[in-house]
């Protein structure tokens, strides 16, 4: 896991980054902070556990939530529109999804993550799933969503 979180920061030299978290609760900022040097490029993140959190801070529109639900593509992405904006930074990854015990009133079954990604050109989220326990889930998409960024630089 290391030598991932130090391959993107080592790509993304020169640049800044930026987390929206939810389902990995503040895992890829801890990831990326446990690297020696990270706060040249790691502004920061939010993690907005909650729709009031995703729209207060992050300014996911509230009819966008309960119209798509949280764990949905458009939610992913406009995290990390949001965060991008907010934190003021160059890219921004957000995660969004069900890591457990139960799915949600959607249908949305345990391990259903979506990542968003966005930059000067744009913003898109992806669809995973995921298998295993909580923890496996949470730490799958928290490590999907740094190949992502290494992916897209």
């Amino acid at each position: 896991m290391t030598h991932l979180t130090s391959e993107v920061l080592e790509i993304l030299a020169g640049k800044t980054l930026a987390t929206a978290e939810s389902c990995t609760g503040g895992m890829i900022g801890q990831m990326l902070t446990a690297i020696p040097g990270s706060s040249a490029v790691y502004k920061g993140g939010i993690i907005s556990y909650t729709n009031e959190i995703k729209n207060k801070l992050l300014g996911v529109d509230m009819a966008l939530l309960e119209r798509e639900g949280a764990v949905s593509a458009p939610v992913a992405k406009a995290m990390a529109e949001g965060a991008r904006r907010v934190l003021c930074a160059d890219i921004a990854v957000s995660v969004t999804g069900l890591a457990g015990p139960g799915g949600d009133d959607r249908g949305n079954p345990v391990g259903t993550v979506y990542i968003g990604y966005a930059d000067e050109t744009g913003a898109e989220a992806i669809f995973f799933h995921f298998d295993g326990d909580r923890e496996a889930v949470r730490t799958q998409a928290a490590q999907a969503a740094l190949q992502l960024v290494l992916s897209k630089n």
